[in-house]
């Protein structure tokens, strides 16, 4: 196999990654905060930051980093329209991606301490919930339209 190959086998699996712990993640706190579980929602806080850290993190890392390698190596200008969309698109995803994760730490936060105090949530977790799921809803969209621009690579000339 290729150098080539190698980097765009990796990159295809980092998105994967990327994008699959990002959906799963939102699913699993989507549902879990309308349970009304307190106990339910300090387990899938803490391990929704988890799996932040070790999989969307290093992902997110590594899909411009090989992005970028992958262009340069096929010979694409980064000015080319389909790949200069997807950087932006890129970089919109990770501007609303970023208070996510410290909102996802907050609420981790706030759902441990209600779930060993045996309190309800206060009502700075649900701001915290509306804003996360506000700037996850444009950040998945983004994330799709990427997909396409890879995949498709559309010519507009």
């Amino acid at each position: 196999m290729s150098g080539y190959l190698l980097v765009k086998w990796l990159h295809i699996l980092s998105s994967v990654v990327l994008v699959g712990t990002g959906f799963g993640s939102a699913f699993y706190m989507f549902f879990g905060n309308r349970s009304g579980s307190v106990a339910a929602q300090a387990v899938i806080t803490r391990l929704v930051v988890r799996a932040d850290w070790w999989f969307t993190t290093p992902a997110a890392v590594f899909q411009p980093l090989s992005g970028l390698w992958l262009a340069h190596a096929a010979g694409w200008p980064l000015s080319t329209p389909w790949l200069l969309l997807a950087l932006l698109l890129y970089a919109f995803a990770g501007a609303c991606w970023l208070p996510v994760v410290w909102l996802q730490l907050r609420m981790a936060r706030m759902a441990q301490e209600a779930a060993r105090d045996g309190t309800p949530l206060p009502a700075a977790f649900d701001r915290c919930r509306c804003w996360w799921e506000g700037l996850g809803y444009p950040a998945f969209v983004a994330m799709l339209a990427i997909f396409y621009l890879m995949v498709a690579k559309p010519a507009w000339d």
